[in-house]
């Protein structure tokens, strides 16, 4: 048993059930059913964002049995005699089971089979965005998406990849593994056509892989086929499942989504149901916090040498106080040669990229620093704390000390 701001407790029997707990406030404890597994990172992120939420209101008594995603509900919910449900509702026998109890329920999986149930979810169009620019600033000319047939989510970041790809010119290729591919009997079979896929694509290109676990899957078949990761193929998977991230050789690049946030706002759904506010039908879309980038994707496909030189020096020294005059110097091109050359095959001019990373590394040590403005701005290249706070507002759209305060809260995009 492992304890929580409530009770949190595992059955596999409906005789198991204890009676209504008692708060401290001597008021009974909502009874709350978690239907969430607990065998993957974005999935125990919902659960910690449930946690946060009663950490803050009134404590629940919580029940989490132990099963897999997508396994039918436990036997002890049939009957159940408690107050609300959180539920990842992925197949018909979860949603029968739901229905039968005519409890207040709030639902986070994608499959979204009940739509008349309020429903939080990761903004999947968001998210292929964050990962389409990522890779389109890398310079890469050619795309592709992996995806699982089994998740409606992967489809909808398919479709959001694509258009954004499509919308900055240029063509995208998809591959999808089949429902149930991870079974032994299948998984070589499927090794195989995915391989066949990635031999196919245009060199280099970027990979949007729909979760990180397929991420993985991409980057050990082009080890067995022996293209190189990055250099050949960039690969973005989603979900920052850091152990599987790290264990990936080169490690993986991914979208961090918001599942935290996520919980919290399924959470604070349900206590206005159980509060006896209709919530029918109600969506919430919660977007990703950042991408974070690791070796899967450091490359820069440049057709022309020196730009490439230049976005190189720029990545790596733009919180030095890496110069235009320095980087003309370096790359042995006119400022005015340098700043037309990468405009043309970036879309913005070195001047205006060096900002924009200083920006990002702002945003990185506002989230996760307790710095002060002014130190912040000296790590990051700039002259003084003020100069900080306009650059940061007019890229960000915000002042640096709400955007911190957003990334306490886990609300910043």
């Amino acid at each position: 048993m492992r304890s929580f701001t409530g009770s949190l407790r595992s059955f596999t029997g409906a005789k198991n059930v204890p009676k209504r707990g008692v708060s401290a406030a001597g008021r009974d404890s909502p009874r709350v059913a978690l239907l969430i597994e607990t065998s993957n990172e974005y999935a125990r992120q919902l659960l910690h964002g449930v946690i946060a939420f009663i950490r803050e209101h009134r404590p629940w008594s919580l029940y989490l049995s132990e099963h897999g995603r997508g396994e039918r509900p436990p036997p002890w919910l049939t009957g159940w005699k408690g107050d609300g449900i959180i539920a990842r509702i992925e197949n018909r026998h979860i949603a029968r089971v739901v229905t039968a109890s005519g409890l207040p329920t709030v639902d986070v999986s994608a499959a979204r089979l009940m739509p008349e149930l309020p429903w939080v979810e990761t903004d999947d169009d968001a998210v292929a965005n964050m990962a389409a620019d990522h890779l389109l600033e890398r310079g890469l000319r050619h795309f592709a998406f992996c995806g699982d047939r089994g998740f409606q989510w992967a489809r909808w970041r398919q479709t959001a990849f694509i258009k954004r790809v499509t919308e900055a010119g240029f063509t995208c290729s998809t591959y999808w593994s089949p429902s149930g591919a991870d079974d032994p009997s299948r998984r070589s079979e499927d090794h195989a056509d995915l391989g066949a896929w990635l031999t196919r694509l245009p060199k280099p290109v970027g990979i949007l892989a729909c979760y990180d676990q397929k991420g993985r899957q991409v980057i050990e078949v082009c080890r067995e086929l022996g293209l190189s990761v990055p250099d050949a193929v960039a690969v973005l998977g989603v979900d920052n499942d850091e152990l599987i991230c790290e264990l990936c050789d080169p490690p993986l690049s991914s979208v961090m989504p918001n599942a935290h946030l996520t919980g919290y706002e399924a959470a604070r759904l349900l206590h206005e149901q159980m509060e006896g506010h209709s919530r029918t039908g109600v969506a919430v879309r919660i977007k990703p916090v950042r991408l974070v980038a690791r070796r899967s994707s450091d490359v820069l496909a440049i057709d022309d040498a020196e730009v490439a030189l230049a976005a190189r020096l720029i990545r790596e020294h733009a919180c030095d106080g890496i110069s235009v005059a320095e980087l003309a110097k370096r790359t042995g091109l006119s400022r005015r040669v340098l700043d037309s050359r990468f405009t043309e095959r970036l879309g913005r001019s070195p001047h205006a990229e060096i900002l924009r990373l200083r920006v990002e590394q702002a945003k990185r040590l506002l989230g996760e620093t307790d710095l002060s403005l002014a130190d912040i701005a000296e790590r990051c290249g700039l002259p003084h704390a003020e100069y900080l706070s306009v650059l940061f507002k007019r890229l960000a759209g915000m002042t640096p000390s709400a955007w911190r305060a957003d990334s306490r809260a886990g609300r910043h995009t």
